[in-house]
Order: C-alpha cells, then structure tokens, then sequence
C-alpha cells in the first residue's frame, strides 16, 4: 500500500483527500505542523501533500524537508491568485505547485502515483 502524508489544517479538504486515498487503496495521514510531519515520514511515504494556506509554515516546512529528502515529491497547492506564495513553494523545493482547483480535478492521479 502507498503512503501519503500531509500538512493541512482544512479538515472538510482532509475528508476528501482521506476519502479518494482510502477508494484508491493508499494510506493517508495528516500532520499538523511541519515538526510532526517530519516525524511521521517512516515508514517510507511516497508523497507529501501541502496545503500552503495552513497555518503551521508551510514553506518553511517543505525547505526542511527537501534539505533532508531529495528525490520525495511533494505536491502543495493554494488559491489560484497566490502568484507570490507559489513561486516561494517552487523556490522551497516543491515538486508541483497546483491552484486548489487543479489539486482537486487531479486528486485520484497524484493519490495514485503514490501507490506501490
């Protein structure tokens, strides 16, 4: 079973995220700061997912961990006129950086690269 864990303090977002993940047979776990994310990376994750509006530096989370975890992908996504807060997410180190529309019309894809 894939692993996928998370930042986001959204819990109605947390459900459907939790819910496409559970029908596509891929573990899901939310953290909610960067410090307990870090912490909840083993056993191996496939994915990190961030919600760059949550409260807990999101950006600073994901510069932490692309310092220590090179080759994981990390997907974050934020309101569409966000402009600035994307190009700092990109600059951090995220792999793809999706208006939260986009993240939602491609939740099952990103969930199910994450699959063994």
């Amino acid at each position: 079973m894939g692993r996928v864990v998370a930042l986001m303090d959204d819990l109605f977002f947390q459900m459907k995220v939790a819910e496409t993940a559970k029908h596509l047979g891929v573990e899901f776990k939310v953290a909610a700061s960067g410090d307990v994310l870090a912490t909840m990376l083993e056993p191996p994750t496939k994915l990190v997912i961030v919600d760059l509006n949550a409260k807990s530096e999101p950006v600073a989370t994901i510069a932490r961990l692309r310092a220590t975890q090179t080759q994981l992908p990390i997907v974050s996504f934020l309101s569409h006129v966000q402009v600035d807060l994307a190009a700092q997410a990109k600059a951090a180190g995220s792999t793809e950086v999706l208006p939260r529309s986009a993240f939602t019309q491609n939740l099952a894809r990103i969930l199910a690269a994450a699959k063994d």
